[in-house]
């Protein structure tokens, strides 16, 4: 087991990417229940929600996602788009993250002090939601990428799967076994970025 400071180091957006796994479906579900369970909420309001595609409901996502760029990208550019679709559909599974909007409403009425906080403090826990399974995946040998098709799919995914209309769709996460290397990397001086004062 890496350290956690490897884990993230080596936390890369992986774009190619195949249909397997160096672990099992039920290893990868249990990695992204114990996230969910784990990762931290503003008030502990725990209105982050996870759902995990497999199969031909992954496959199904990634034609949801290719029938709708369909309609909206321009003809001259649509090969690349497809191409772009396919690389996530070529993968072993996707994790959807959402907010539960009803739980995030409910904390807002209640705590009215802080009501304008609370979809912001939503996004902030989803966010660490979504780095959690990254890095969790990362270190068990999967590659993986976050994507934003919201909110042009939102409708066709919550039919699809019969999914609360309170449940806000943020990010998708494709992720399989990798078969190419990450792009190069480069970073900003720490310098720009951070300042100490002690």
């Amino acid at each position: 087991m890496k350290s956690y400071l490897e884990t993230i180091k080596n936390r890369r957006s992986i774009y190619s990417i195949e249909k397997s796994a160096p672990i099992s479906d039920e290893q990868i579900v249990e990695l992204v229940q114990q996230a969910v369970l784990h990762t931290p909420s503003s008030f502990n309001m725990q209105g982050s929600r996870a759902v995990v595609l497999f199969g031909e409901h992954h496959d199904r996502l990634w034609s949801i996602v290719l029938e709708t760029l369909r309609s909206k990208v321009p003809a001259n550019q649509f090969a690349q788009t497809e191409k772009k679709i396919q690389s996530f559909a070529n993968g072993h599974g996707t994790v959807l993250f959402f907010d539960d909007t009803a739980v995030t409403n409910q904390y807002g009425e209640k705590f009215a002090l802080y009501k304008e906080n609370f979809p912001v403090w939503a996004q902030q826990s989803n966010g660490i939601l979504q780095y959690n399974v990254w890095n969790l995946l990362e270190d068990a040998g999967l590659g993986a990428t976050i994507q934003h098709y919201n909110p042009l799919i939102d409708e066709a995914v919550r039919r699809e799967w019969s999914l609360p209309e309170s449940w806000l769709l943020l990010a998708q996460m494709p992720f399989g076994a990798p078969v190419g290397e990450p792009g190069e990397k480069s970073f900003q001086s720490l310098e720009e970025r951070m300042r100490v004062f002690s």
